[in-house]
């Protein structure tokens, strides 16, 4: 089994007690909500899908601690998995992601309306109505590699108009067909069709999971996405757009075997020439699908049934 694993000497942000956040307002915990009685959009910022995924952590409380409240419509502030969250240990701090269900593909009615129990279903279907309630969401998300921030989205015109008007960050992971291995949190409802509404859901991917710089960069681009919808002013620091870098999603490969390796050890955005062999998977074999494949979030540690890695081209 080849292992992608970083260091993981760099912890330069830690979890941090949210006990103080528990009691929100709209009757479910960890969630709290602002309406600034003039109309406008309902914006949903959203952290912690992931438990040790931080970064989100830091931009809902910056909002709370600084007490952001929108300009127009209603602003709501989410964090998810808690419960993964407070099971970190700095001796394992990747272990935290989740408890049991990735929290981030159980967002259909065949998880949510189904039988199965987990401390991620339970969460998800408490959360429910909140999601369904928000005409525009972002989900802020870090990487287990220290590789360049990107935006992930449904291949709607209306996110990706978004994502480019923010620029910040200035790569795009785009999903033509969704991310094949599961419902993300974006692609539940209607944000996940592509109808004539007007609501946008994006996922942020930050940088590394405990880098300052993911941290710092969560927090700009909440600030920039609530002032896209008009909730709050423009950042007075806000850089110019930089040009922007598109990929299109391929291919979702999981895990399938405990033999699975990578032919090379990978972190994010190598390209391989069209049937180069990337990994193998028992007897399965992993090959590019066209030229210039460009790799995205390899698994820094396989494990059976989750995500090896997604194939995209640059568009």
């Amino acid at each position: 089994m080849t292992t992608n694993a970083p260091a993981t000497s760099a912890l330069e942000v830690l979890p941090r007690d949210l006990s103080a956040y528990r009691q929100g307002n709209v009757g479910v915990d960890y969630v709290h909500r602002f309406e600034s009685g003039r109309p406008g959009p309902h914006v949903l910022i959203n952290a912690l899908t992931h438990g040790n995924e931080i970064c989100g952590m830091a931009a809902a409380t910056h909002l709370l601690d600084t007490g952001v409240r929108p300009q127009i419509g209603t602003l709501t502030v989410s964090f998810a998995n808690v419960a993964a969250y407070e099971s970190f240990d700095i001796e394992k701090p990747f272990e935290s992601r989740q408890l049991v269900h990735n929290m981030n593909r159980i967002w259909s009615a065949e998880w949510l309306d189904g039988s199965e129990q987990s401390p991620e279903l339970a969460r998800a279907r408490a959360m429910r109505a909140v999601v369904d309630a928000a005409d525009h969401i972002l989900d802020i998300h870090s990487t287990s590699q220290d590789v360049v921030p990107f935006w992930v989205y449904p291949a709607y015109a209306r996110n990706g108009a978004v994502a480019q008007a923010l620029g910040l960050p200035p790569v795009h992971l785009v999903m033509p067909q969704g991310l094949g291995s599961g419902t993300p949190l974006i692609q539940y409802g209607r944000h996940g069709s592509d109808g004539p509404g007007p609501g946008v859901a994006l996922v942020v991917e930050c940088g590394q999971h405990f880098r300052r710089s993911a941290s710092d960069l969560a927090i700009a681009v909440t600030l920039d996405f609530l002032a896209h919808f008009g909730l709050v002013a423009p950042r007075a620091d806000r850089a110019p757009v930089q040009p922007q870098r598109r990929f299109e999603l391929l291919q979702t490969h999981l895990v399938h075997t405990k033999e699975f390796r990578f032919e090379r050890p990978l972190v994010g955005f190598e390209t391989f020439a069209k049937d180069e062999l990337i990994a193998t998977d028992g007897e399965r074999r992993i090959v590019a699908p066209c030229d210039d494949c460009t790799i995205f979030m390899p698994t820094r540690e396989p494990i059976v049934g989750r995500e090896a890695v997604y194939l995209t081209r640059p568009l």
